[in-house]
């Protein structure tokens, strides 16, 4: 296939190019600002976006979250070519029902983005305006290599290198309750690979469906790395109002649909 990555040099963009390429996809790299190539394609997978969820230029964060991926979206249409999003469950916030058909709770301009996104497809999807699959994926606490660059890396990658430089993690106060979902790139990659074959337009989850705590996790590198670990106050750069201390995947949709379930 000749595959279109949009946020290539990202973390996930990183890791999905370089999946790609060894599956024996050609791939061709793009970025925002760019002018969208002429040459016929047969799938875009679109990982741009201002990621930050700490962003409060709301303008600034809708413009290249929101408005681009929906002139993206239409180009694809015209043009008919596959999409697959990336969505996020920051669209979640505080709530403790993590189907896609949940009642949004966003809490961040990143996720009054992704979710105006969603709902964007949608809608145009119950007017039978999509001549392609368009298919969106909540991602929740995704981590592996190439994340070191992000303003917010994952515990796995900030305790590591931690651990590694110091032999002290720092937690923060209250990481034995704040309980997440954490799926690694590579799992996260292999599903969107299956969804190649599935002709479908919707959002799915992807996460692990197990919850796991900031605590746990820094534990498990301690004992790794023969580190200690200390608790420090939670910053007050992380605002509390936002920040989500509890996220599983419910993964009965995405599983469902990848066994062949029809609904």
């Amino acid at each position: 296939m000749k595959i279109l990555v949009t946020g290539h040099k990202g973390f996930i963009g990183q890791n999905m190019v370089k999946a790609l390429k060894a599956a024996g996809h050609y791939v061709l790299a793009f970025e925002w600002g760019e002018t969208f190539p002429k040459e016929s394609l047969d799938l875009v997978i679109h990982l741009g976006a201002i990621s930050s969820t700490s962003e409060r230029d709301v303008g600034k964060v809708m413009t290249q979250n929101f408005d681009f991926t929906v002139e993206l979206l239409e180009t694809c249409n015209s043009r008919r070519i596959d999409v697959q999003y990336a969505s996020s469950a920051s669209i979640y916030g505080l709530g403790s029902d993590f189907r896609e058909t949940a009642t949004p709770d966003p809490r961040t301009p990143y996720a009054w983005s992704k979710l105006a996104v969603d709902r964007y497809v949608m809608s145009r999807k119950q007017a039978n305006h999509w001549n392609i699959n368009v298919q969106g994926f909540r991602y929740f606490n995704v981590y592996g290599p190439h994340e070191e660059h992000k303003d917010q890396p994952s515990p796995f990658t900030t305790f590591e290198r931690q651990a590694k430089e110091s032999g002290v993690i720092k937690v923060f106060q209250g990481s034995d309750k704040i309980y997440r979902d954490f799926v690694h790139v590579d799992d996260v990659i292999k599903i969107q690979k299956r969804f190649f074959m599935i002709n479908k337009t919707g959002i799915w989850n992807i996460g692990s469906g197990i919850a796991r705590s900031f605590m746990s996790i820094a534990e498990e590198i301690a004992d790794q790395y023969e580190a200690k670990i200390t608790v420090i106050p939670m910053p007050d750069s992380i605002i509390k109002d936002s920040y989500q201390t509890y996220t599983r995947a419910d993964l009965t949709w995405l599983n469902m649909t990848l066994s062949g379930i029809n609904t």
